[in-house]
């Protein structure tokens, strides 16, 4: 069965799934009917470049397509997810899920009860250096996370945490466990150049003793994504990036050494976009009915301790006299 898609939302990150919606359709792997966007102009340029309809509500869309992205703003993401999944329209939602955790569950529910697939858009879960790792990951230890990025002037409805935090709060938590509990988390945060948390500093702890120490920015001078982590007998490095990962060992020693040396294993991954895979992934999970790559319980997991971070942010702030920035989550 072909599917129908659409995308609703076609700003910065809307139009990248448009392109990849659009590419899919020119392969035959689905049939992009139209895309959605508030603004006429824009809906009109991003259709004219794919080649399918336009339209400025989303609405006009039920009965007509089997499967869309979402991605509009956050605060929009349960009122039109709901409508979606209800009418049996499968959703890829952009992260994060939702602005609380009760929309979140409204999705789930919505979803649970129609049959509709909910998909969230955690990207960095097919990162190809995070697929060819998955399988070497075992018992991780500790955590040294640094996601840094340029200051623009997009996605400035939400902070750095529920922005840019949130891919590695979701990823430690799919790497230690998905139902390890997190014991303890504290964080600091502050604003810089907007009235909401521009760069913050978690640290987790987790039932089974892993520690994670995750840094998010979206002021810094240099685009830094990586990962590095401890196992036992192992140091893994990931560089989101280049899509690159290793994983680091003692080696036994060579020749008339006394000392071991240490052996560097480069993993092979594969050569794709990262979206289109998430993309690929969602509409082959629709078509043929399995389980949600990335569900909704995943995304408000992910949720869930973002706001629990900005509460410590909060507590913080207030703590050391900070209150008079307007911390706003």
């Amino acid at each position: 069965m072909t599917l129908r898609t659409a995308v609703i939302g076609v700003g910065h990150l809307g139009r990248q799934h448009a392109r990849i919606h659009g590419a899919l359709a020119g392969e035959g792997a689905a049939e992009l009917v139209a895309v959605c966007d508030v603004d006429e102009a824009t809906a009109r340029a991003i259709a004219a470049e794919r080649e399918t309809e336009w339209t400025t509500d989303w609405r006009t869309l039920l009965g007509k397509v089997d499967a869309v992205s979402l991605a509009v703003p956050t605060e929009a993401h349960a009122e039109i997810a709901c409508e979606l999944l209800r009418a049996g329209v499968h959703v890829l939602v952009e992260k994060p899920i939702a602005r609380t955790l009760e929309e979140a569950d409204r999705m789930i529910a919505a979803a649970e009860e129609s049959g509709a697939l909910l998909q969230v858009g955690h990207l960095e879960r097919f990162n190809p250096a995070l697929v060819a790792l998955r399988p070497h990951v075992r018992s991780p230890l500790y955590f040294e996370i640094h996601r840094i990025g340029s200051f623009t002037a997009r996605s400035l409805d939400i902070d750095v945490v529920l922005d840019l935090m949130i891919h590695d709060l979701d990823i430690v938590q799919w790497l230690v466990g998905e139902e390890v509990e997190v014991t303890d988390l504290r964080a600091v945060g502050i604003p810089v150049l907007t009235r909401r948390v521009d760069a913050a500093n978690a640290r987790l702890e987790f039932a089974t003793g892993a520690v994670a120490n995750i840094t998010a920015s979206r002021i810094g001078m240099e685009k830094i994504r990586k990962m590095r982590f401890f196992q036992p007998h192992d140091y893994v490095a990931v560089d989101y990036t280049t899509r690159r990962a290793t994983i680091s060992n003692l080696a036994p020693p060579q020749g008339a050494s006394i000392w071991p040396g240490v052996n560097t294993q480069h993993l092979e991954t594969a050569d794709i976009e990262p979206l289109r895979a998430e993309i690929e992934a969602f509409l082959v999970a629709a078509r043929e009915g399995s389980p949600s790559p990335v569900s909704g319980a995943d995304g408000r997991r992910a949720l869930s301790l973002a706001l629990r971070a900005l509460e410590r942010i909060e507590e913080h702030a207030l703590h050391a006299g900070l209150s008079s920035l307007n911390l706003q989550s």
